[in-house]
């Protein structure tokens, strides 16, 4: 596995949040292996920091979130703040207001982002990992959401899309037994989109952000768009902004390099216009 925290270019929340950028890749690694990478309300906005830079990268085409160490992705929440930051309701609430901001973030992200996962992804980081574009998964890993076992009222948004990835019926059994699925069980339920052996976990996920980051950007964000509103209700849908990005397509100097590049029967180089 790759030493991740040896590519850090830059670093937030004490070097809890490094950020990195490989070819187009972006890289955001939560660096906490001493607590399982289990995250602070520091770290919840050290990521929000990262995944910014990036956004305004114009050179970034794919943002991939892995954990340090072997032992987890996300591990949850850091416990030992709860008696500071989520006490009662009112810390609660305003635990929730700092740390949404960045979950909201990272779901309206306008580039593909990949989740890249070994061992534990527990509570808060089946949350990171469900917001996610994609989820490649070690065959060591273990997924759940022990939010019964710890007397926490999952949120609404990280069951909306817990539902929306493994219907009503798991997500009930997820959350009401607090129970631990393992990668091959997460994957049959559609949780998670690859299952690889720990040793060609990193490499298969980079080789497909790579993948990404040569196709065409205007053609990704149409794809992103459009799957992002299908799965709204039929009344919230924006059309425009689907007919918009596409015209956008259409128009844009990529889509002449992509039939350039065919017909010259050469790989296109995309610029993101």
């Amino acid at each position: 596995m790759l030493d991740i925290p040896k590519l850090a270019q830059k670093s937030y929340a004490d070097s809890k949040i490094l950020q990195s950028v490989d070819g187009g890749i972006g890289i955001v690694v939560f660096n906490n292996p001493e607590k399982r990478n289990a995250m602070s309300l520091e770290m919840w906005e050290g990521l929000g920091n990262a995944l910014t830079e990036l956004r305004d990268d114009a050179g970034v085409r794919v943002v991939v979130l892995v954990g340090a160490g072997d032992k987890a992705f996300v591990s949850g929440a850091d416990i030992s703040q709860f008696e500071k930051n989520r006490h009662n309701a009112e810390a609660s609430a305003e635990y929730s207001r700092r740390s949404e901001a960045q979950r909201a973030l990272l779901a309206n992200y306008p580039k593909p982002t990949i989740s890249c996962i070994r061992g534990f992804c527990l509570g808060g980081g089946m949350q990171v990992a469900m917001l996610t574009d994609m989820r490649f998964s070690a065959e060591n890993s273990q997924f759940g959401i022990p939010a019964a076992k710890l007397g926490i009222a999952y949120g609404y948004d990280g069951l909306r899309h817990l539902v929306s990835l493994v219907g009503p019926s798991w997500a009930r059994l997820i959350m009401y037994t607090g129970m631990r699925l393992d990668s091959a069980e997460a994957l049959r339920i559609g949780l998670v989109d690859r299952v690889l052996p720990d040793s060609e976990l990193w490499n298969a996920t980079m080789d497909i952000a790579r993948t990404i980051a040569g196709n065409a950007p205007l053609a990704i964000q149409a794809a992103k768009i459009t799957i992002r509103e299908l799965l709204k209700d039929e009344s919230q849908r924006d059309m425009e902004a689907i007919k918009a990005i596409g015209n956008a397509c259409m128009d844009s100097e990529d889509f002449k390099e992509g039939r350039t590049a065919f017909m010259e029967k050469r790989k296109p180089q995309f610029k993101g216009r």
